[in-house]
């Protein structure tokens, strides 16, 4: 199968975070035959700000790291050309409204292969003038990272059909490591996010810090200069973009990390982890959790992670893990076993193609056989 992917940037993780997932759904759909190639814009912003930052060498690890990967960066996208053979589309959400409305339409002309939208945000919610600007008419459907997205598509009428994707991990890459000595305590990677969780940092993250004197660190980007001298006022060691295929190596420097989920995510979009808790369990680091709600059952709490309720409990939790090899041995061992078994990219690209043999079959269907499906 010939398959096209339009995404936001699968060279740069630069405040992109999606990025994980969209390479590993990639290289899997390689190991099992599949042609791939990747379209972005040649003016992303990941790869500029990634760029401007570190170089282009940036670029050449992102090759070196997923050496199948093959990406075109374009000016202006040449539909006809790039969507000549393909069996496949998919049309991530960070795509301008304009190249979104254009594939769709070309599909309308060219509706041999299946077209899908593909959304990883909270946007439903947060901004849904925006996502209602989307022209999704001629697309077959909506992969939604969660459930209450993929109804929020139904309801408001922007699809027809919406299936739950949720996001996974590309455990060729995101796996337990040799741990690295000496080991450090904690490590928090994650970016600003337009302070949509900047109470909660200082709660979860930089208060338990300061009181248990541990030796942590953190990653990411975009944070001002304030919250970076709170940081230092902590004794965090603040280390700036790491590149999200190097996750794994810095989880097995640190004893144990965190996750703080974004406001959007608590409040209204319960049951959507986001990458981050994927990432973790996958490499076999515990976890401790600021409150999130897994309304859809991807893990078991207590068992896969640790939630702590407030900053006192996070305090706890952080020092009963410090402190009891135990505890922290199960976290690790029972979050990799839920990863392997559940919430592999493997198994989310065996879910993307049952949808498309589905809609396949429908369209195979002759007419007078279609209102009994």
């Amino acid at each position: 199968m010939n398959v096209a992917i339009f995404s936001h940037s699968a060279l740069s993780d630069w405040n992109h975070g999606n990025a994980h997932f969209l390479r590993g759904v990639v290289t899997e759909l390689q190991r099992r035959g599949h042609d791939v190639t990747v379209y972005e814009s040649a003016n992303a912003w990941s790869v500029v700000n990634a760029v401007a930052d570190h170089g282009e060498d940036v670029i050449d690890a992102t090759f070196i790291a997923y050496p199948s990967l093959r990406v075109v960066r374009y000016d202006a996208p040449a539909l006809d050309s790039m969507l000549a053979d393909a069996d496949l589309v998919l049309v991530h959400e960070w795509n301008p409204p304009e190249l979104v409305r254009d594939i769709g339409r070309h599909h309308a002309r060219h509706p041999g292969y299946v077209l899908l939208f593909h959304d990883t945000h909270h946007r439903v919610v947060s901004d849904a003038a925006a996502i209602a600007g989307f022209d999704l008419e001629h697309y077959d459907g909506v992969m939604a990272f969660g459930d209450l997205i993929r109804r929020r598509y139904l309801d408001a009428g922007w699809t027809s059909r919406a299936w739950t994707w949720h996001e996974a991990a590309d455990t060729h890459v995101f796996r337990p490591r040799t741990a690295m000595e000496p080991l450090r305590d904690l490590v928090w990677i994650g970016n600003w996010g337009d302070d949509e969780r900047g109470a909660e940092l200082h709660e979860f993250l930089i208060e338990p810090v300061r009181s248990l004197r541990l030796r942590a660190t953190v990653y990411g980007v975009r944070y001002p200069p304030e919250v970076i001298d709170l940081f230092a006022t902590a004794g965090i060691a603040y280390r700036g973009w790491l590149p999200n295929y190097r996750v794994p190596e810095v989880f097995a420097a640190h004893r144990v990390t965190i996750h703080v989920p974004r406001r959007p995510y608590v409040e209204q979009l319960p049951g959507i982890p986001t990458i981050r808790p994927f990432e973790a369990l996958a490499c076999g680091i515990p976890l401790v959790c600021a409150p999130w709600h897994d309304d859809e059952r991807l893990f078991e709490a207590g068992r896969d992670y640790l939630v702590a309720r407030n900053g006192e409990e996070m305090q706890r939790h952080l020092h009963a893990i410090l402190t009891d090899p135990q505890l922290a041995a199960s976290l690790s061992t029972h979050g990799v076993t839920t990863i392997r078994r559940r919430h592999t990219c493997a198994h989310r690209v065996d879910e993307l193609l049952d949808v498309v043999a589905g809609i396949q079959a429908t369209r195979a269907i002759r007419p007078s056989e279609a209102a009994n499906v």
